[in-house]
């Protein structure tokens, strides 16, 4: 485990290796599960806020179903999450030209009508953060689906964090981020 301010970081985000291969997926993980996306309750008014800018580069069915359920659900947990069509794809999640599932409210980011990219946990994927008493847990999370974007990544010798190196520092920063590398760089040399 590696410790950095309040987080206790796993060591697999430094030995596995990832990296996306839409090609292959097809965006599996915005449509694999029975629950959506999970949100911090710091997204859930920026989520509210953006819903005019994101309309457009929503498919009809995701709008309808958040009309139906609003823009995001609490969880039996209390947890938030983006609400799901019909038990399967997130509400935010749309098809391309190729039949890939890709995040509508990161298309409207990218076309430059918001300044939020797209709730956090998915911009951290395959990274899971779970909040304990005193500390965040960062872990990486196996899944399936991924098996050809973790061969990709080892073809390419992408590890995890470097992969995920823009979310990280969204995320916790670049004092932290440049901490975790030397932590990890320190690690190699023992």
């Amino acid at each position: 485990m590696i410790l950095i301010d309040d987080t206790v970081i796993s060591e697999d985000i430094a030995d596995e290796y990832f990296v996306c291969d839409l090609t292959k997926c097809k965006g599996a993980c915005c449509v694999e599960g029975d629950l959506g996306a999970p949100l911090e309750e710091a997204e859930l008014a920026i989520i509210d806020r953006i819903q005019d800018e994101i309309r457009p580069f929503l498919s009809a069915d995701g709008i309808a179903e958040i009309e139906k359920q609003g823009t995001y659900i609490r969880e039996e947990d209390g947890d938030f999450s983006t609400p799901i069509i019909k038990g399967r794809e997130c509400v935010y999640a749309i098809y391309d030209e190729k039949g890939y599932l890709k995040c509508g409210i990161e298309q409207a980011y990218f076309a430059g009508k918001t300044d939020f990219r797209k709730p956090i946990s998915c911009h951290l994927y395959p990274i899971r953060i779970q909040k304990l008493a005193e500390y965040q847990a960062i872990n990486y999370e196996r899944w399936t689906i991924c098996s050809d974007a973790c061969s990709h990544g080892k073809e390419l010798g992408v590890p995890v964090y470097k992969f995920l190196k823009d979310p990280l520092i969204r995320k916790f920063g670049t004092k932290w981020y440049a901490e975790l590398e030397r932590e990890i760089d320190e690690r190699k040399l023992d």
